[in-house]
């Protein structure tokens, strides 16, 4: 791969369609299958059907789902998400580190909602070859992260199965209504900015992640945030998920991408499970952000990595992705 250049630009179109220079002429003869749609394609297709009600006020389609009780002064905030053998973890995983990996994601989702978790549900299918001391090393696992952030395992389900293990997770908690900087509220010109460092996943990283609940709690009670999401999937396909919620492209400057140390700028944008947050503000808060942030949380570096901007002519690099479920694997 040729060396990437300075900056990225983006635009809108391109976010929407980018692969439409591809060849389409054998495409005629291939049945469709998940792995030629691809994950954002499938949910286009399913996510406008699925049944509603008055209460809902963010559906699917964000990290979390927020929810209105009549009478209630905070949104009831909901998640589901999973962790699949040979996808998420390897066999080899020790089965602790698999279970704080399972609750983690979850609530790395309610950092991006800046939400409070508070009970959750844990689905486990598994074989019935496996033996008990990993379920035990499981829970362990799933426990410790849920003490860490006050949630509560309030109950579950389990099933056998012939092949991999699956464990998914269900968390609810709640958030002050207006408080959540949803994936669609960037504006153009809005300063980019990540906490942390990106990249190194495949390294163990994404087994022994804490979520930024406490950070996007600070940032949305001391700052305007427009828009907000965790980077799961890595910068390179999350970031164009929340530019096109917005309905805006973005440029990156490479020179000033967060690199952890022994990976490259192309791991450090496709790598995925990185569990930071990418958010967007007004570039009139950026030496405010800058100033509180270093003094809030002198451990934790908060980077300014680019801007939104109007659609553009630009088109999408070919390296820039992320994760793509059913396309390839970690």
């Amino acid at each position: 791969m040729e060396r990437l250049t300075s900056r990225f630009h983006v635009d809108a179109f391109a976010l929407q369609q980018p692969h439409a220079t591809r060849t389409r002429f054998s495409q005629h003869h291939r049945p469709m299958t998940l792995r030629r749609l691809g994950e954002e394609k499938l949910l286009a297709q399913i996510l406008p059907h699925l049944a509603t009600n008055r209460g809902v006020v963010t559906a699917a389609g964000d990290d979390c789902a927020l929810v209105r009780f009549r009478g209630a002064r905070d949104l009831l905030v909901l998640k589901s998400d999973c962790v699949v053998e040979g996808v998420h973890f390897n066999p080899v995983a020790a089965p602790a580190a698999v279970g704080w990996k399972a609750m983690m994601r979850a609530l790395s989702d309610f950092a991006a909602m800046a939400a409070l978790p508070e009970f959750a549900l844990i689905t486990l299918v598994i074989s019935a070859d496996r033996p008990p001391s990993w379920v035990r090393g499981l829970y362990r696992g799933l426990n410790s992260a849920a003490k860490r952030f006050k949630v509560a395992v309030v109950g579950g389900e389990t099933s056998s199965t012939a092949g991999n293990t699956m464990v998914a997770v269900c968390v609810a908690g709640r958030v002050e209504a207006g408080r959540s900087p949803l994936r669609s509220g960037g504006k153009a010109n809005d300063d980019l900015f990540v906490t942390g460092e990106l990249g190194g996943s495949i390294r163990g990283r994404h087994l022994k992640f804490i979520p930024r609940i406490a950070e996007a709690r600070w940032l949305t009670r001391h700052f305007k945030l427009h828009a907000m999401i965790d980077l799961s999937d890595g910068l390179g396909a999350d970031l164009p998920r929340l530019a096109r919620a917005s309905r805006l492209g973005f440029h990156i400057d490479e020179s000033a991408l967060p690199v952890a140390r022994g990976c490259t700028i192309e791991q450090a944008i496709s790598d995925g499970e990185d569990y930071e947050l990418l958010f967007s503000i007004p570039p009139r808060q950026r030496e405010a952000l800058q100033r509180s942030w270093k003094k809030k949380f002198p451990k934790l570096r908060v980077t300014r990595i680019g801007k939104l901007l109007h659609p553009s002519s630009f088109i999408l690099p070919p390296f820039f992705r992320g994760y793509v479920h059913f396309q390839k694997r970690r």
